[in-house]
């Protein structure tokens, strides 16, 4: 406050408006096309419509879409290079290392404070000085072992699934579809195909109504060594728009909670195999829309088709959800959870944590997770590093 007292005025003279629903009526937006746009833009977000977005999280997209100049990135080499560059971020310094393939089967709590984790295979990896999770809210919540913390239990009964419905309200999941395309069975469409496209099937109706949004990317017209020579890699998902329920009859349970269980006996079911057809079947028509041979013999030589349980069983999340789905201003007043915890040494950041999907969840919240981790002083002098 006292480094940077005029933005910090500006910031809290702005509260009301920044943190108050993305009211499409006030702003004078009339427009059906473009409030339509702007709820799809809210969506890929953070899988709400704009109405019930922060008014912060929908500045800082719009902002960052139409400033000038400005492209949608990609990173050489894939998204992995993303995870490896903040692996390095953290490897580089003395005595820190990056865990791979170690899922955390509970939280450590001695003398009401966790002071580490115990993973599947039952190592055991002490805490200086705190625990932090990614998990999504429930998995966050069902690492600490019941009675191990009496406050910790009162707010896993406030914030906690009950009867497989959240109390706290969850986006929808995601259908993807992967390809292998040989390149010289599309040539004739490569020279008008963008690396990403976006289809909406109408604009009627919820924006999150199944199927309706699908985005389709083809990295490898930017960088081909994403595939081996003379093929291309197509990635299409409907994101935040696929209900777990209409999958759920073949989860297990563990799988359901976001647990790598072992029994993978549906993937083989022929009624499982249908239903993936069926619900892929808009992911097919999104990349028609460009590639319309797509579904020609010889064009595709490998085919994956992701649900919802593969979300809850790969990237453990219960129920393969795609995030919290609070809206900004809900009548309940329901609040997204803080970054710490009522068990003293545990925090949460990601999307159990902030308004947001993904990296800027991640990004975001574990800015705030370090601000409540660290004192005034270490801050500032990381402050310096970045010449904040």
């Amino acid at each position: 406050a006292a480094k940077y007292p005029r933005a910090l005025c500006q910031v809290l003279l702005d509260a009301p408006k920044i943190i108050a629903p993305f009211d499409l009526k006030a702003l004078g937006v009339t427009d059906p096309f473009l409030a339509n746009y702007l709820d799809l833009l809210a969506f890929l977000l953070q899988g709400l419509p704009a109405s019930e977005t922060l008014t912060a999280v929908m500045a800082y997209m719009v902002e960052d879409f139409y400033r000038p100049g400005a492209v949608m990135e990609f990173p050489k080499g894939g998204s992995g290079e993303i995870a490896k560059a903040l692996a390095r971020g953290v490897t580089k310094n003395p005595g820190c290392t990056v865990r791979v393939r170690s899922p955390v089967k509970r939280v450590l709590v001695e003398g009401n404070r966790a002071a580490g984790v115990e993973l599947a295979k039952g190592r055991v990896i002490r805490a200086r000085n705190a625990v932090v999770s990614n998990c999504d809210l429930y998995n966050t919540l069902k690492l600490v072992p019941p009675g191990a913390s009496e406050a910790f239990d009162e707010e896993r009964e406030k914030l906690g699934p009950k009867d497989e419905s959240a109390a706290v309200p969850l986006c929808k999941s995601f259908m993807h579809l992967h390809l292998a395309v040989r390149a010289d069975k599309i040539a004739s469409y490569l020279e008008s195909i963008p690396p990403q496209w976006t289809v909406v099937s109408d604009w009627d109706g919820p924006i999150d109504a199944p199927g309706k949004v699908v985005v389709v990317s083809m990295p490898t017209l930017m960088d081909p060594t994403l595939a081996p020579e003379g093929y291309h890699v197509i990635h299409a998902y409907a994101a935040g728009n696929e209900p777990y329920e209409v999958w759920e009859t073949f989860a297990t349970s563990d799988e359901s909670s976001g647990v790598l269980g072992e029994s993978v006996s549906y993937r083989q079911d022929p009624a499982y195999l249908e239903l993936k057809a069926e619900r892929s079947e808009c992911l097919w028509k999104a990349i028609e829309r460009r590639l319309p041979n797509i579904r020609d013999d010889g064009v595709c030589s490998l085919v994956q088709i992701g649900t919802p349980l593969t979300h809850a069983r790969f990237l453990r999340r219960h129920r393969g959800n795609y995030g919290l789905a609070i809206a900004a201003g809900n009548k309940e007043g329901l609040a997204f959870p803080a970054v710490t915890t009522p068990l003293e040494g545990y925090f949460r950041c990601g999307d159990s944590t902030t308004a947001g999907i993904g990296v800027p969840a991640v990004a975001s919240s574990g800015a705030q997770c370090a601000n409540a981790l660290l004192s005034v002083w270490d801050q500032l002098k990381l402050n310096e590093k970045i010449d904040m």
